[in-house]
């Protein structure tokens, strides 16, 4: 009878220095011996929340090696989260594209508007859609969770201030000094 052993950090304090022996006399033990056995007494507490998996590693000396791999099964609640959560995250990434772009629309329009040297007040009017457009996909996103509230504010003023900045540029839009108080 013969004896692997192994020793992984990964393993509980419990299974650090497992061996393995198997009774055959082929070369290739693991391959043509169908039962393995712990030559340490493990509980069966620390097996059943997990699994070991053996495999063989041949070594370019000949050499054979067996690899204890331990893996710990989850929790059926916390399989539910990482669903729930992969499922929330690739949604809010969508929602989150989709304000970008909209957001990026409405500033490319606004830039356009301001570099057009002769440009009519009523061509606003086109950008103020897209601006529509774009607070209402942010307000969706805020009551959906996927942005904070103060941000969804901060991207509306945002896109506010530029509209107002391009207005006051043409001289569409004038605006009234603040009254001093004395």
């Amino acid at each position: 009878m013969a004896a692997f052993s192994c020793s992984l950090a990964t393993l509980p304090s419990q299974m650090r220095n497992l061996s393995l022996n198997y009774s055959s006399s082929s070369p290739s033990p693991i391959s043509n011996s169908p039962s393995l056995s712990f030559s340490k007494n493990l509980s069966h507490t620390l097996l059943s929340k997990g699994s070991v998996s053996l495999s063989t590693v041949q070594n370019p000396t000949q050499r054979l090696r067996v690899v204890c791999e331990v893996t710990t099964k989850k929790a059926d609640s916390a399989v539910k989260r990482a669903r729930l959560s992969e499922k929330r995250r690739v949604y809010n990434k969508a929602r989150k594209s989709e304000i970008r772009t909209r957001m990026r629309k409405v500033l490319e329009a606004l830039e356009g508007l301001k570099k057009k040297p002769e440009a009519q007040a009523d061509e606003i009017l086109s950008v103020e859609k897209l601006i529509g457009e774009a607070y209402s996909v942010i307000d969706k996103a805020v009551k959906a969770g996927t942005l904070h509230r103060n941000t969804g504010a901060n991207r509306k003023s945002r896109l506010a201030r530029r509209k107002k900045a391009v207005e006051i540029h043409h001289g569409w839009y004038t605006p009234v000094p603040e009254a001093s108080s004395v």
